[in-house]
């Protein structure tokens, strides 16, 4: 029996609900290294950019192994599949918080990246599948906001518990939060058959549609541009715009919050206006980017920026991740790892373009460079992916 039709009022989101709170946990262990880059690099005595290294490398193996461990547990129920991915995934917060030296510390990152490779590329669709019948947008901005949720109280958080008791205490938190989700998602999520037809010989015929091939393109292009400035916004906010580490935690949070906003709006217009989200994603990424150093004259003016930026890269995640879901109706999850591998090339590059232009420039240029690179972006997605879309 299908159990994806049959569920209802708030029992039936449930499991969408529990795999949101998952996504909340894996957005914050993400994400939580740029609110701490300072302080892991004090702590083990390298620069920023050399900490920022770590965002790199986790990238990039997210980005080689989403293909392949998808196609290894392509067939794999998908409950079974969320509770180990999650189990391991807090396992290697328990190693990260023990780390002794930085390269202990990237070697349980490693852990945290297979787990995400496969995370990211079951949950939207998985969520999809459970959410009540004709509820896709709903269940997909549900969804996202976790990751929003994520940037409002996850990173801030973590990034206040380590100020005040060291950086090792957020990932032992973050490992002991993961355990209780373990718990949540056992008791909501029902066993639900993989519905991969995908194999390796199949794979060609999958990657071979233009309305995915422009939407991978703009995306490792897109997402670089965005992680060249993102990745080190902390420091950014610090050097250039002078704020202190609190103001930084709350505009961090008012970039999340945005997010929530986001999301609720997406839910909302999405069905109706599918274009024009994606063209103020690409497009305002390019020009808010570029604006991002002259708008450091002020607080109000940054934060400002900041509010724009978020709506813009909230509204790309979503309408790139519903594009993926329209566009690839077989193997999705398959089409969803490939997204997701090559979204974080885009985090790796753009952590590494960002490191190379502070040090070899000044941590002022992150916006221009950024804004250079989501221009080709902007060019690609105008030119080539809206008309493959229509």
């Amino acid at each position: 029996m299908d159990t994806t039709k049959e569920r209802g009022g708030v029992r039936g989101w449930l499991p969408v609900i529990g795999l949101t709170f998952s996504t909340f946990i894996f957005n914050t262990s993400e994400f939580i290294p740029i609110g701490l880059l300072s302080d892991i690099a004090a702590d083990f005595d390298i620069t920023e950019s050399g900490a920022g290294m770590m965002i790199t490398v986790y990238a990039w193996i997210v980005a080689l192994a989403s293909l392949p461990l998808m196609l290894v547990f392509a067939k794999t129920e998908n409950r079974r599949l969320m509770l180990s991915i999650t189990a391991l995934f807090a396992v290697s917060h328990i190693f990260s918080g023990l780390a002794r030296n930085f390269h202990m510390l990237m070697i349980s990152r490693i852990g945290v990246a297979c787990a995400h490779a496969i995370f990211w590329s079951v949950v939207t669709p998985l969520a999809v599948r459970l959410a009540p019948e004709g509820r896709r947008s709903t269940a997909l901005s549900i969804i996202v906001s976790g990751s929003s949720i994520a940037m409002i109280v996850g990173l801030p958080l973590g990034r206040t518990i380590g100020l005040y008791l060291g950086w090792r205490a957020t990932f032992l938190i973050i490992a002991a939060l993961a355990a209780v989700i373990l718990a949540i998602l056992a008791a909501v999520l029902p066993k639900t058959p993989s519905d991969s037809s995908i194999s390796l010989r199949k794979l060609p015929a999958l990657i071979k549609s233009p309305a995915l091939l422009s939407i991978y393109l703009v995306t490792v292009i897109a997402i670089t541009g965005h992680f060249t400035a993102y990745s080190y916004i902390e420091p950014f906010l610090a050097q250039c715009v002078g704020m202190g580490g609190t103001a930084i935690t709350l505009v961090l949070t008012i970039y999340g919050v945005v997010g929530l906003i986001g999301s609720w709006i997406f839910s909302r217009l999405h069905d109706g206006h599918r274009i024009a989200f994606i063209r103020f994603a690409v497009g305002g990424l390019f020009v808010f980017l570029l604006l991002l150093q002259p708008a450091a004259a002020t607080v109000l003016t940054t934060v400002l920026l900041c509010i724009l930026w978020g709506f813009a890269i909230n509204f790309y995640n979503l309408s790139f991740q519903s594009e993926i879901i329209q566009n690839a109706p077989q193997g999705t999850a398959v089409a969803m790892s490939i997204y997701s591998g090559i979204y974080n090339v885009g985090i790796g590059g753009g952590a590494l373009i960002g490191g190379y232009v502070c040090s070899g420039l000044s941590i002022s240029w992150i916006g221009y460079a950024g804004g250079a690179i989501a221009l080709i972006a902007a060019v690609v997605c105008f030119k080539k992916m809206i008309p493959a879309l229509k």
